[in-house]
């Protein structure tokens, strides 16, 4: 009989990931799907043994438990997202297992989204609803509900990459008077010539912004970096908005800030933890905006990180360079 060649396994762990996907993978592979909602970590370790690839579609911890279940014929892992905060780097370079992740093609709909949540946050969209669901429209006041203006605002960035640029294009249409940003090192050049942005300290950044976009990863260095000092620091007419990661924010800090206007208004679509409670006290603030970390979730996007992830997969074990790697 002819040698027939052991096809490579792919450990899938999301069961909703889209069919032209898996069809891709599928071509020269045997997949091996998780089917549990919400995804079941006992279910993925389970899965885990024996796989030559993983296709990591949850926020799962990707650590050494998950490397040890699999086994070591594991050739590559991508994740099915930009961030990797919840994965364990040191421990896959430290195995050598390459590992992808899906960024940049997410940038335009995270853009789209922390613009909405500027201006849902600055024109009061939030207190206005609650307004009418309470019966007190009292529209009869000249000074009723007034919000901030974007047009003329100092617009500053915390973390200036792909997420930060995209927002900032798409600024270009509000008459916003400049863009400064904070980041560990300088954008190119070209980078601040396209958007007039210019370099600041933490400090100026918090003191100077009118409007406050978060837009970093969460390491160590940003863990928690916006606390009650740094709140302290803003205008009281500041708009701060987090499409990053919730744990860059103190929360309880954001609330305190909230609830006795040292700033104006906030827009959050990451929080710690997710899901939020329904009694979180943050859910009780009319001047905070929150939505439930919904920056990805367009049908464009989501497909598209996936297809991403699946290249990075099958390139990894191929022993080819990944489409997208993390490092």
């Amino acid at each position: 009989m002819p040698n027939t060649e052991e096809r490579l396994k792919i450990l899938v762990t999301h069961p909703e990931v889209p069919k032209d996907v898996l069809d891709l993978m599928s071509r020269g592979c045997d997949l091996i799907i998780c089917h549990s909602l919400p995804p079941s970590r006992a279910e993925i370790l389970e899965k885990s043994k024996g796989v030559d690839g993983m296709f990591w579609a949850s926020h799962e911890a990707l650590n050494a438990e998950v490397l040890d279940a699999a086994g070591p014929q594991l050739k590559a892992i991508s994740t099915m997202s930009a961030g990797i905060d919840f994965v364990d780097v040191p421990e896959l370079k430290k195995r050598k297992i390459p590992l992808g992740h899906t960024p940049t093609v997410l940038n335009s709909a995270v853009a789209d989204l922390a613009i909405g949540l500027m201006i849902a946050a600055a024109r009061r969209f939030h207190e206005g609803r609650l307004k009418i669901e309470n019966s007190t429209w009292e529209n009869f006041h000249i000074n009723w509900m007034w919000g901030q203006d974007i047009r003329d605002a100092t617009v500053g960035f915390y973390g200036f990459g792909g997420i930060g640029q995209e927002i900032a294009k798409r600024l270009a249409g509000f008459d916003i008077d400049r863009i400064i940003y904070s980041t560990r090192r300088r954008v190119a050049t070209d980078i601040e010539k396209e958007f007039s942005a210019s370099k600041v300290t933490f400090d100026e950044l918090l003191t100077k912004s009118d409007i406050l976009f978060v837009a970093a990863p969460l390491t160590e260095e940003t863990a928690g970096i916006f606390n009650a000092a740094a709140f302290e620091k803003m205008k009281k007419k500041a708009i701060f908005v987090n499409v990053a990661r919730g744990g860059i924010v103190n929360q309880e800090d954001l609330y305190d800030a909230l609830k006795t206007n040292k700033i104006f208004a906030a827009g959050l679509d990451v929080v710690t933890p997710e899901p939020l409670s329904k009694n979180d006290p943050l859910m009780c603030l009319p001047n905070l905006v929150i939505v439930p970390h919904l920056g990805s979730a367009t049908e464009r996007t989501r497909t598209d990180m996936a297809t991403i992830a699946a290249h990075n997969v099958l390139r990894g074990m191929a022993g080819e360079p990944m489409f997208a790697p993390a490092y």
